[in-house]
């Protein structure tokens, strides 16, 4: 949006929806006051559209309730302690939540909430000014007490009041500006980063999980980067995931290496230039491993002799780490594995360009990626950041070739599907034994001449079981 005014047209065109007209009739009639409210109210400014829609009203949740029932296809009262009832109304879900005060208890993990009865007050205690905006209704009168329509235009986050009493009610806010900064590529504020900087030790009292999603989130935005950047500069980074701060290694006067940490930022942005290469949307597990790839590398630092750096194994390392901080901030477990395969992995190609691989060699590359392969695509051409472009274009071909000889190879031999000749039962029925290690060690035989033979088909694969067998 360029103007005021081209923006509220745009928001007046998104409330000719006829949920606005229903909703607010019913909350009218039954004396209450209602509002859409919050990130639909900043989306629609933005020309973007939303699928779910967030209101606010003067009515308490049981009074919510009770104008919802026989109005909407379906009602739920889950977030009713909180105040916030939710409906269905066609194929749109609705929140409706009470006016509201929301702060936290210094010792508390969780925040406490007040109802409150003034549209103003409920604004005042919103995250930002851009999400402080709302449209009355049924009139359709827009309602911007903190001038966040006018942050909007300006590409601006700040908090409605003082950023020192936002953050001191939710210090989870502190990553909200982050991630905000990230999925709308705006600038945070300068008093408002100011106050992150200074309160960034209050993150410690919230939940893993929470850091978690707001993390998620930012990393899926537009432009992670801007919102690391913010994470490490205001100081959170450095509690909730040290790794990364820890990237920024001092270099010597004699030991001369590679930024660690802004290669990283490098190679999580070049990462997700290649997600629609490689038909990865928005991938979350692509870019943690981007960002955390090198996370190994301060434990594995060593300066040689004659100026040199090295940090054998820290794709070993760094794997662990991963393991490590990704449990602690609570994600999934196909997550962790999936992100710390990657940065085990992320290696195993350099020195590809140097001497081509075998067929063999190629099968072991796909098998160990397994279903992680466009991932480990994306990763390894991202991880090349040198300015040398000679040196860049040789590994660029050579991964360029390398694709071709897996594309080629898995026309021949299906490797989406690399497994023995032999399945377990057939095993069990030559050798004439049952269930138990020694099927596994036979079957572990039989993979290794398909990595390193390819196909042998059931006749020679049987004849080359029973030699195996008979020398054991």
């Amino acid at each position: 949006m360029r103007t005021v005014a081209e923006a509220l047209a745009n928001l007046n065109r998104t409330s000719d929806s006829p949920i606005f007209s229903k909703l607010g009739d019913l909350f009218a009639a039954a004396g209450y006051e209602l509002a859409l409210v919050g990130g639909p109210v900043r989306d629609a400014f933005l020309g973007r559209t939303t699928a779910d829609l967030d209101f606010t009203t003067s009515a308490l949740p049981d009074e919510i309730l009770t104008v919802l029932k026989g109005n909407v296809d379906a009602h739920w009262d889950i977030g009713k302690e909180f105040g916030t009832i939710g409906a269905r109304i066609g194929d749109t879900h609705v929140e409706i939540t009470t006016y509201r005060a929301e702060s936290y208890d210094p010792e508390s993990r969780k925040p406490v909430v007040a109802f409150g009865k003034d549209l103003n007050d409920d604004l005042f205690r919103r995250d930002f000014t851009i999400n402080a905006m709302a449209l009355r209704l049924p009139d359709r009168v827009f309602v911007d007490p903190f001038n966040g329509l006018q942050d909007l235009l300006d590409g601006t986050i700040r908090t409605p009041g003082k950023p020192e009493d936002s953050f001191t009610d939710d210090p989870l806010r502190i990553m909200r500006a982050a991630r905000f900064a990230s999925q709308l590529e705006f600038h945070i504020e300068e008093n408002t980063f100011t106050a992150m900087k200074s309160m960034a030790d209050r993150i410690e009292i919230v939940s893993a999980e929470r850091i978690q999603v707001e993390l998620s989130k930012l990393l899926l935005g537009a432009d992670p980067v801007e919102g690391i950047e913010a994470l490490v500069d205001c100081g959170v980074a450095q509690i909730i995931f040290p790794e990364i701060p820890k990237l920024k290694l001092e270099v010597d006067e004699h030991h001369h290496h590679k930024d660690v940490y802004v290669h990283t930022l490098r190679v999580l942005s070049q990462a997700i230039s290649y997600e629609q290469q490689y038909n990865l949307d928005r991938d979350l597990v692509l870019r943690l491993a981007a960002l955390m790839h090198d996370i190994g590398k301060p434990d594995t630092r060593k300066l040689e002799a004659g100026g040199a750096v090295t940090f054998y194994h820290h794709d070993v390392v760094g794997s662990k780490l991963a393991t490590k901080r990704l449990r602690e901030l609570r994600y999934d477990n196909d997550t962790i594995k999936a992100v710390s395969r990657l940065i085990e992995l992320h290696l195993r190609f350099f020195g590809y360009s140097d001497q081509a691989w075998s067929d063999s060699a190629i099968r072991r590359y796909v098998r160990d990626a397994d279903n992680l392969l466009s991932r480990l695509h994306a990763l390894t051409r991202a991880d090349v950041t040198t300015r040398n472009q000679r040196k860049a274009d040789r590994l660029a071909h050579a991964y360029d070739d390398l694709e071709i000889r897996i594309e080629e190879l898995a026309k021949q031999e299906e490797l989406a599907a690399i497994r023995p000749d032999l399945s377990g039962e057939q095993i069990m029925e030559i050798l004439g034994i049952p269930a138990g290690p020694e099927v596994g060690q036979a079957y572990k035989f039989l993979m290794e001449l398909r990595l390193d033979e390819g196909p042998l088909g059931e006749e020679e694969a049987k004849n080359r079981l029973l030699a195996w067998w008979s020398s054991r």
